[in-house]
């Protein structure tokens, strides 16, 4: 237990730490111009600046604040001050998206059939009594919660309604409800809270009453039937666009539910999730570069390297560059693995990362590509050490849990592993730390039972698997993560068939999940494939910068027969560099319902 004594104790100082300010510098632009007197300011503090003639700004912050950028025409940004930001190079974009050569072929809107395949992985969609809802693709506002928000101990309606969205009141009293809207049978009401019973409770948003769309069905009266720990989603229309069909009965707004009981997740013939890479015809058309190709647009000083016959003449190569980039920890790290695995030169690749360890020091996000590139050498001893550090740089990461979970579990430590997981979640329940949407707390709760299903003995470590959504799953399993939040992306998987799905992890796609990662201190998702499709599936990514001239390492986490005795990972990791061209990472072949290599 002692190490979590220090957490706590560290998590002063960084608290401490946070406060120091520092001076934020970069350029803002729209992608290929300068914006001049575009405004920089500090959410809720009344600081602000605005860019010169050449679109450069410098604003004094400290790491938690969240700075706002805006410019007339164009979409307003926020981006957290995290400990080692130094540097935000803002690229905005336009309201009225402007159409650069390009050919429309396809609706902006999805269809019905298109919404009801993708109900059950798109979070923004929602089931009314008029269809299916995607807040990304209407013109009015659209709020939305996710079941997984709501906490396991939570069970009153009226107090996650009001907490959880602003502009909301529930009234309790005494009077008659007007019982529910095409369904038999209404629930009874009594006398309101102090009584035991809610005769009268009515939720307030634009100051009527609303009415509730539940699973396509409408109530009026406050729906004391709903399981809370049922709920897989929650919307508010409070606009008169949004309640418009709903007639006059909603001039007080909707509350729209989608329980997970009574929301049918679309299923292919085999009685399987539907693929999401099969829903229209998006075949994979545009050329991948090999890795091989991007390696070209390297650094000199890698490409001299790579050139190198011998041994003696690679090392000449790399210290006739020691004095110009040694202060550079990305040429460091690209010295040691090209002496690590290309000369298998190991006490030579140590040397070339002892000696300067000095630039990284300090800083969590090379040492979290450090760490990456141990791991996937499998030198777990040299990864769990840097993994330690990042940790204790930032206790108050929720990814430094999984992070320091898993290197445990690779020493084979796997009590200590669970130790690790089961505090995390205690800090949860304490209020400690915030709970994550679906994202993050389904990869920690897969983790953490997935440890527990195959290593763990009871008789070592009292824990008990945390519950989920769903069955546990097996099959193969993704698991990517990136050592700098500030990456921006598109990842894309295309199946056996050649059609491609694209998850968008940018601000101009999706702003609000790449805000919540950074509240809350994680980079990572992850991806399943059942095997209904056997045969290669393929992995691209299409990188668009970091908001510095820094390169972003991607730990991709390869899991074969993931849940089963057989499970066994491969870890890769790749040094993301070259801007907005669709690069190859990997092929991971399935066959049947279980993945295999």
């Amino acid at each position: 237990m002692k190490i979590f004594y220090t957490v706590l104790i560290l998590s002063i100082s960084v608290f401490i730490c946070s406060a120091q300010e520092r001076f934020i510098k970069g350029t803002i632009t729209d992608g290929e111009n300068l914006l001049p007197n575009a405004n920089v300011q500090i959410v809720n503090s009344g600081v602000s600046t605005n860019t010169d003639e050449d679109g450069k700004y410098r604003i004094l912050a400290s790491p938690g604040d969240a700075l706002f950028y805006n410019y007339p025409g164009m979409e307003p940004i926020q981006i957290r001050v995290e400990d080692v930001t130094k540097t935000l190079n803002v690229e905005m974009f336009p309201k009225v998206v402007k159409l650069k050569n390009v050919t429309v072929t396809q609706n902006r809107n999805n269809s019905q059939k298109e919404l009801e395949t993708q109900y059950a992985t798109n979070p923004n969609i929602l089931k009314t009594l008029f269809g299916y809802l995607d807040k990304t693709k209407v013109s009015y506002s659209v709020r939305i919660m996710d079941g997984n928000d709501i906490l396991p101990g939570e069970y009153n309606l009226a107090l996650v309604l009001q907490n959880r969205f602003a502009g909301i009141r529930v009234l309790n009293g005494l009077g008659m409800g007007s019982g529910t809207v095409g369904t038999p049978n209404a629930t009874t009401v009594g006398f309101g809270a102090a009584f035991g019973a809610n005769a009268g409770r009515s939720v307030l948003l634009r100051g009527g009453r609303a009415i509730f769309d539940i699973d396509g069905q409408l109530f009026t009266d406050f729906p004391d039937f709903i399981d809370v720990q049922n709920i897989r989603r929650i919307g508010i229309l409070s606009s008169s666009a949004g309640t418009v069909k709903y007639g006059t009965m909603a001039r007080g707004g909707v509350i729209v539910i989608n329980t997970k009981t009574g929301t049918v997740i679309p299923k292919d013939k085999n009685g399987r999730p539907w693929d999401t890479a099969r829903l229209r015809n998006n075949f994979l058309r545009e050329p991948v570069v090999s890795s091989s190709v991007a390696l070209k647009n390297a650094p000199t000083y890698l490409r001299e390297l790579e050139s190198a016959t011998t041994f003696e003449e690679a090392q000449a190569i790399f210290e006739s560059n020691l004095d110009k980039y040694a202060g550079n920890p990305y040429f460091i790290l690209d010295a040691y693995r090209f002496f690590y695995e290309k000369w298998n030169a190991q006490q030579f690749a140590d040397a070339v990362v002892e000696g300067a360890m000095d630039s990284f020091v300090g800083n969590p996000v090379v040492l979290k590509a450090l760490a990456y590139i141990y791991e996937s050498q499998e030198r777990f001893g040299l990864s769990h050490q840097v993994t330690k550090d990042v940790f204790i740089l930032r206790p108050h990461y929720a990814q430094s849990y999984l992070e320091l979970a898993n290197s445990n579990r690779n020493l084979g430590k796997t009590a200590m592993a669970a130790k690790v997981y089961a505090r995390y979640f205690y800090l949860l329940d304490e209020g400690f730390m915030e709970t994550d949407t679906s994202t993050f707390s389904t990869i920690i709760k897969r983790e953490f039972n997935n440890l527990l299903a195959l290593e763990v003995d009871d008789r070592v470590v009292k824990s008990k698997r945390v519950s989920m959504d769903g069955e546990e799953y097996k099959g193969t399993r993704l698991v990517f993560e990136w050592n700098d939040s500030e990456a921006e992306f598109d990842l894309q998987f295309v199946n056996p068939e050649g059609q491609y799905y694209t998850w968008k992890h940018s601000l101009e796609e999706n702003p609000e999940i790449i805000l919540r990662e950074k509240e809350l201190g994680y980079a990572c998702s992850e991806y399943l494939i059942d095997g209904s499709i056997p045969g290669i599936w393929r992995a691209n990514i299409k990188y668009q910068g970091n908001k510095s001239l820094t390169p972003t390492y991607l730990k991709a986490t390869i899991y074969h027969n993931y849940g089963s005795k057989e499970q066994r990972k491969e870890v890769r990791v790749f040094k993301l560099n070259v801007k907005d061209t669709n690069q190859e990472l990997f092929n991971v072949r399935t066959i049947g319902s279980i993945g295999t290599p």
